[in-house]
């Protein structure tokens, strides 16, 4: 590497998050009104530009808390994003991650020094977002879709456990289609992921549930 080589000049990296709640058996996405230039009220996903002196987790952590409030938040890396004239401003190279968190548990900032508003919007619903949001939210759905077949990445929306017709709205409406009852039972049962506990709890108002959990060290598998 040539450090003078003016090719290797005014360059930076994005770290952009696209997280996930489900409320209600709706999927939405988190998303903030940019109050500053480029793309000033324009909303975008949980991003911001890492500092020359962070890890990216920690950047992209800090830019998640001082933008929405949120803290303790579950982040998977899932791509990368380089096209030379993503942003406006100079060379900025996305590195991408989604995350699955309860609504519930935060009080979502709605204005910061560097945003005008936040909020979950139906993943059907969001608007023309700034940079090249849209298409990295795009691979963000498709990322998720495959880490909940494959994985307990559901386990940090319900870290206490959860009610089979519950979880079943969840895959439901992440992946778009929907499952005979007892067929999703029987499925999910059989990957060894969950397991029963000697809880039970009301589902929309129905009679009460078995409460169920995600079993702790179990390898990956194909779920549907």
């Amino acid at each position: 590497m040539e450090v003078n080589n003016p090719r290797y000049r005014n360059q930076g990296i994005h770290v952009i998050s696209a997280i996930f709640t489900v409320e209600k058996g709706i999927t939405k996405v988190l998303i903030i009104k940019r109050k500053n230039h480029p793309f000033q009220g324009q909303w975008a996903l949980v991003s911001g530009a890492l500092y020359n002196d962070e890890e990216v987790l920690v950047g992209l952590k800090r830019e998640v808390k001082e933008k929405t409030g949120i803290e303790q938040i579950h982040l998977e890396f899932f791509d990368v994003f380089s096209q030379v004239d993503r942003s406006p401003v100079m060379r900025m190279v996305g590195l991408a991650y989604l995350g699955i968190v309860d609504k519930e548990k935060y009080q979502l900032l709605k204005e910061t020094m560097k945003t005008m508003d936040a909020d979950w919007v139906p993943i059907n619903s969001v608007p023309d977002l700034a940079f090249d949001h849209n298409k990295v939210l795009e691979c963000a759905i498709a990322m998720l879709r495959k880490r909940i077949r494959e994985t307990d990445l559901l386990r940090h929306l319900y870290p206490k456990g959860f009610t089979m017709p519950e979880i079943q709205k969840v895959y439901e409406s992440i992946l778009g289609i929907s499952f005979d009852r007892r067929n999703f039972r029987k499925k999910l049962l059989n990957t060894g992921l969950v397991e029963e506990t000697s809880k039970t709890e009301r589902f929309q108002g129905n009679k009460p549930a078995k409460i169920y959990v995600f079993k702790e060290g179990k390898e990956d598998r194909n779920v549907f």
